[in-house]
């Protein structure tokens, strides 16, 4: 938009009188700088930054860091506020709005909780227990690990920096070492925020991750601190090098000191 925007503009200094295509000229010049600068401030504003521009080490992790951080604590907020909300319609599941049966059946359903009977407890404690929180040193070192810190190329092209995968034509990125007769490909992104909340969502979800979410349930009934080197050892199915996998994510947290990043996401 503001691009034809800016083509407008600049057609109407063309075969006017000189003393008024000086006037426009003036005034064209002013408003260009001005949407340029929207522009510029639009891009600083949403783009990820490219991390192959910093110098590999402190500089790059540090620039990683600072830029997923707040997209994780942000997704993390969002999450304590949804299983709040759920926690309090759970004490009075008897006594539903309508249209606070839909957003419960709504939430059941993008957290995979099947044939959810507002009835049944074991169903609400399910979806309790799936709506919570990713401590900030884990998806932090997930991210650096499956990004290369951000300078994969899926990364770059897909905004993808968790490795996430889908099995639709066209929904991603095509591997170029794909096995002959696989159809997945490299899930595409429109933003990072958008693949955190992916990956947030996954773990939370996805029956692979149920044992991660049993021990985050038990580190809250015993007002232990929800941690990343607590968690990270029900990690193996993320990756096909399984235990390796987890013993390297362990020392990427411990490496990093991004344990102490923990303390302010869990809520109470």
């Amino acid at each position: 938009m503001l691009q034809r925007s800016i083509s407008k503009l600049a057609r109407l200094c063309v075969n006017q009188d000189a003393k008024i295509a000086t006037i426009r000229a003036t005034v064209v010049a002013a408003i260009l700088a001005g949407l340029l600068l929207v522009l510029m401030n639009l891009s600083s504003a949403t783009g990820t930054p490219d991390f192959t521009t910093f110098e590999a080490g402190e500089e790059r992790k540090k620039a990683f860091f600072t830029f997923f951080l707040p997209l994780i604590e942000e997704q993390n907020a969002e999450l304590l506020e949804v299983r709040s909300d759920v926690m309090e319609l759970a004490e009075q599941s008897e006594q539903l709005s309508f249209f606070e049966e839909i957003k419960i059946r709504n939430l059941a359903e993008n957290y995979g909780v099947e044939d959810f009977n507002l009835e049944n407890q074991t169903h609400w404690e399910t979806l309790i227990r799936r709506i919570d929180v990713v401590p900030p040193s884990l998806a932090l070192a997930q991210a650096a690990n499956e990004s290369a810190w951000g300078t994969s190329r899926f990364a770059r092209q897909a905004n993808n920096y968790f490795g996430h995968w889908c099995f639709v034509e066209g929904c991603g990125v095509v591997p170029e070492r794909r096995p002959e007769g696989a159809t997945h490909e490299v899930a595409d992104f429109n933003s990072a925020a958008q693949s955190v909340a992916r990956y947030m969502q996954n773990l939370n979800r996805h029956p692979a991750y149920s044992e991660l979410r049993a021990k985050r349930e038990t580190l809250r009934e015993r007002s232990q601190e929800i941690s990343g080197l607590a968690l990270v050892s029900e990690l193996e199915n993320y990756s096909e090098r399984g235990s390796d996998y987890v013993v390297e994510l362990a020392e990427m947290i411990r490496f990093n000191e991004l344990e102490e990043l923990d303390n302010s996401s869990a809520g109470d």
